[in-house]
């Protein structure tokens, strides 16, 4: 029974259909004890279990240049996690999204509907080791939180594959500081699936498609100030790198939640695409930009007016450009957007697992002459959004 009942917990979990091969990988017949049946008997063993679901939905008017688009209801955001721990050194964590492209990935054999699938072994209170698909290690706070809590990302964030197999290594020196040290794929597929207009003529791609981090994470006054720093550099393609400077400064204490972050991006090809989007009907063949850099800085304020009741105001200012003139591009600024946000958000169960919002959105593009002379459109945009986030400890 207790081999029945894990494997529909883990069936329920991922949703795979079972048709070509129904046999499962071990039969009941087998001598094979299943992981509770070798754990549960020594009552002293660490084990736990856990299973979350997260919903997001929201009902949302879309607005172009103040002139209505589309009034619609969505999910959102729908997403199923198994995590626990099967001994005191050894934890584990799987997550699935059902709003993502399903198909494995040509580079991590991987769906990207899989955003977690990785063992953490603590090998000592100084030092751990986490193998898997996991989360790039930037700085800054709203890259790094729940996503679930945001209601709009800023378009660098928005534009970063978070989500890569890889290793990560944590140093521990206190409980208020550690240094992340890491190696990630750059990316899940192949070079058509990350660029949009493809590798641009003559440029060959990388054999070695990874990113590198260095992270570290302080915590000071009393842990209501944290600070997050990261440094990462990866290759793209053959002799075409990325760099990253990216900065959280965060305060949290009582009712107040703000931040301020700093994200820079120096890319010898646009993975991002922001740049290379841009490009209209005066270019013939469209290419993707080369020499990019990109810089966001976000700014965010939280009030917890009652412990119902909470009200923040969020905004982001963007630019995007081209440090070395490359084809049809030329060196300059191409873009910057203004990002506003207001949201009320009530908690009728006086927690944080279901929530309901009202949000409100204004962004601004402005596109320089470089931008329009490449056929280049972004107007103004706005939206309006009443939603509920229910996240439900399943077991």
């Amino acid at each position: 029974m207790k081999r029945i009942f894990l494997s529909c917990c883990i069936l329920s979990g991922t949703l795979f259909a079972v048709q070509a091969q129904e046999q499962p990988l071990v039969s009941q017949s087998d001598s094979v004890q299943s992981l509770l049946e070798r754990v549960l008997p020594d009552r002293n063993r660490s084990l736990s279990a856990q299973m979350n679901l997260q919903f997001y939905t929201s009902g949302a008017a879309y607005f172009t240049e103040g002139s209505l688009d589309e009034a619609a209801f969505k999910l959102n955001r729908v997403r199923l996690e198994i995590l626990g721990s099967f001994s005191e050194q050894f934890s584990y964590h799987f997550r699935q999204s059902y709003n993502k492209y399903s198909n494995p990935h040509s580079l991590d054999n991987l769906s990207s509907s899989i955003e977690y699938a990785f063992v953490n072994w603590k090998m000592s209170n100084l030092f751990s080791l986490m193998v898997g698909k996991q989360f790039l290690s930037l700085g800054g706070y709203e890259y790094y939180v729940n996503s679930i809590k945001v209601r709009e990302f800023s378009d660098f964030n928005n534009n970063v594959g978070a989500y890569q197999a890889g290793v990560t290594g944590t140093l521990n020196f206190s409980p208020t500081q550690e240094l992340v040290l890491q190696v990630l794929n750059n990316r899940s597929g192949g070079d058509e699936d990350t660029y949009i207009y493809g590798l641009p003529q003559g440029v060959k791609k990388t054999k070695l498609p990874i990113i590198s981090t260095v992270n570290w994470n302080g915590l000071y006054c009393d842990k209501s100030l944290q600070l997050r720093y990261a440094a990462a550099w990866g290759q793209l393609a053959d002799k075409k790198n990325i760099y990253y400077l990216t900065g959280g400064h965060i305060y949290e204490r009582g009712p107040i939640l703000a931040y301020l972050d700093l994200m820079y991006s120096r890319e010898e090809l646009d993975s991002k695409g922001l740049v290379s989007d841009l490009q209209g009907a005066p270019v013939s063949t469209p290419v993707t930009a080369q020499n990019v850099e990109y810089l966001s800085v976000i700014a965010n304020f939280d009030y917890r007016v009652h412990p119902n009741w909470n009200l923040y105001v969020k905004g982001a200012y963007e630019r995007a450009g081209v440090y070395k003139a490359n084809g049809s591009f030329g060196k300059g600024l191409y873009r910057t957007t203004w990002n506003a946000q207001a949201c009320v958000e009530f908690f009728p169960m006086r927690n944080s697992e279901l929530l309901i919002f009202g949000h409100l959105l204004y962004k601004g593009h402005h596109l320089t002459k470089r931008a329009r002379a490449l056929g280049g459109v972004d107007p103004d945009t706005q939206r309006v959004s009443i939603g509920l986030v229910y996240s439900i400890p399943v077991f």
